[in-house]
């Protein structure tokens, strides 16, 4: 009897230890990923509701700093840097403040996110942005506290916000022309150095077609000559030897000795040495 009362209490300490209560969250939190142009945006934040309160100039006092939200802070993330009303703010992450006043909000983007609403102590060394967004009166209440990226083109979005009767937004502008310059030249001026090495390295390791990876990491040394990577010619000096091109197997790891040599890379220098051993060349 004892071990079974015994088992009934453990059986009752695991059933509590394993119980969790959920509930509704009052502010739940939500996230939204946005590709503006060519531009990544991430945006995370809580929403509180009115629930019958007053909200602007009572709940969220004008002229105060409040979060953006509930909870731990609003947080914006870019994939490249962009720009608010001419401050440029690079790719990373970011906390959005409010200072609502009646005629127009002052927004910040702040770099320290790790604040459970403002921070204890505001340092003005982490306002990457400080902008003024002008206030809307909408016709109707909007109940919950909304953040969203609209009014999307290849070069620009909204930030904007709703709740009550009110609407606000800042305009950020992304690098689309910039990126898609440089991917029109990337890919018009055809492979790189990089593109002939990683084929080269990728068919030596797989023993694929060892004639067209000589021509690759021959291409791909080429295009470097005039800095030469010691691991680019270690890599043409193993795919001439497996292809059976001793002399150039030789030729090519001597200079990548050389190279590894003044960069001090012991690694290499035993590689090569140990190779060209191998090949009778030392």
């Amino acid at each position: 009897m004892k071990k079974l009362v015994l088992f009934v209490f453990a059986l009752a300490l695991m059933f509590t230890a394993n119980a969790q209560l959920e509930t509704p969250q009052p502010s739940p939190l939500t996230t939204i990923e946005q590709k503006v142009g060519l531009t990544d945006v991430t945006l995370e934040y809580s929403r509180p509701s009115m629930k019958g309160r007053k909200i602007f100039g009572d709940l969220v006092p004008y002229g105060k700093l409040w979060r953006a939200g509930a909870n731990k802070n609003t947080i914006i993330t870019f994939s490249d840097n962009v720009s608010i009303d001419g401050n440029e703010l690079k790719a990373g992450s970011y906390a959005i403040f409010i200072s609502p006043n009646k005629e127009s909000w002052d927004v910040v983007f702040y770099t320290d996110t790790n604040n459970w609403g403002t921070p204890a102590k505001w340092d003005d060394s982490k306002v990457a942005a400080k902008v003024s967004a002008k206030v809307y009166k909408m016709p109707m209440d909007v109940e919950t506290w909304t953040i969203g990226l609209d009014d999307l083109t290849n070069d620009s979005a909204n930030i904007g916000f709703i709740w009550e009767k009110t609407y606000a937004a800042v305009t950020f502008k992304v690098p689309t022309e910039e990126k898609v310059a440089t991917s029109i030249k990337n890919v018009m001026s055809g492979p790189t150095e990089n593109d002939y090495y990683s084929a080269a390295s990728y068919y030596l390791s797989e023993n694929k077609d060892l004639d067209l990876a000589m021509k690759w990491i021959d291409k791909a040394v080429e295009m470097t000559k005039d800095e030469p990577r010691f691991w680019y010619l270690r890599k043409q000096s193993l795919i001439h030897a497996a292809n059976g091109d001793k002399k150039g197997a030789i030729a090519a790891a001597k200079k990548s000795l050389e190279g590894a040599k003044k960069a001090k890379n012991a690694d290499y220098i035993k590689m090569n040495e140990d190779s060209l051993k191998e090949w009778g060349a030392m």
